[in-house]
């Protein structure tokens, strides 16, 4: 079993990097200049990290898949996740980091907007590839960052701080929603992919076993994260992906209504509800009708 290394303060990693800490709760770093992480472990995360990395590095490998790195490359891991560490031979780290505890922005701005950043919680294939200009912005900040936490602290260092590290995240979601655009025929098959999913769903024995259907059952099964799912789903169709769930639902509960051998209790089990007012509350607020009412309509 591959040691676990638990990481929760910003000095730890920096031992592990043999970095100087110049400030508790946030650290900005050239990797080329650091060691590399102990090979063949595992480190827990109890802070935010975002790494630019540069060409082929299999340094670190989160969920099922490796890095796959191309040009520039940025990743994103929030508190709470699990690293994989796997370095090759004589490897050398490259490119930038930056990592910073939650109580940095804790009381801030930033601190309550963390979980609008979706991109903190996607798989390492859902990583954020770069344009040298977008890279190149991406570097400024890292700059600004290290420049500041070089300075004395002072009454002003958490604002510029935090606003910096809130700037360089806003870049990041426009960013993403030009690699969203830019990968439209990959986007295009997910979106094939999971209507034909939706639709086998409610058309075997799996609503059965597993009961109302929930993104992560979809995310999954299309070797995706939850939030990258789900980002990409609003992004192409303007409508959540629970939205489409419920839009799928709705469509074939329409069809089994008009059954009149079976009840509104055995068709809303039958859709995967536990409690039969719960289909009729969504089937009313979706059409207008209850599904009785519905029913007398044919």
């Amino acid at each position: 079993m591959e040691h676990i290394i638990k990481l929760e303060k910003i000095s730890q990693y920096n031992t592990l990097k043999g970095v100087e800490t110049k400030h508790p709760l946030i650290s900005v770093y050239d990797n080329s200049k650091t060691k590399a992480l102990p090979n063949h472990c595992r480190l827990h995360f109890g802070f935010y990290a975002i790494f630019l990395k540069e060409i082929h590095c299999g340094e670190l490998k989160y969920g099922r898949n490796s890095y796959d790195y191309e040009e520039g490359t940025l990743v994103f891991f929030g508190p709470g996740q699990v690293v994989e560490i796997n370095n090759e031979e004589n490897y050398q780290p490259t490119g930038l980091a930056l990592i910073f505890h939650p109580d940095l922005v804790k009381g801030t701005a930033l601190g309550k907007q963390m979980n609008q950043y979706s991109f903190f919680s996607y798989e390492s294939h859902e990583a954020l590839h770069l344009s040298l200009r977008e890279q190149q912005i991406i570097r400024d900040l890292f700059g600004k960052l290290e420049y500041e936490i070089s300075q004395t602290i002072d009454k002003h260092s958490k604002r510029i701080i935090t606003n910096n590290i809130e700037l360089l995240l806003n870049y990041c979601v426009r960013f993403y929603d030009r690699q969203f655009i830019t990968r439209e025929n990959i986007n295009n098959d997910v979106l094939s992919k999971f209507e034909h999913l939706l639709h086998n769903y409610f058309h075997s024995s799996t609503v059965h076993e597993l009961g109302f259907p929930l993104v992560g059952y979809f995310a999954n099964q299309l070797n995706l994260s939850p939030n990258y799912f789900g980002d990409l789903i609003k992004k192409e169709t303007g409508k959540t992906a629970q939205e489409h769930i419920h839009l799928k639902l709705i469509d074939v509960a329409k069809e089994m209504v008009f059954d009149t051998e079976k009840s509104i209790s055995q068709i809303a089990f039958d859709l995967g509800f536990k409690y039969p007012q719960h289909f009729i509350r969504m089937f009313k607020k979706s059409t207008g009708f209850t599904p009785n009412e519905y029913r007398s309509l044919n």
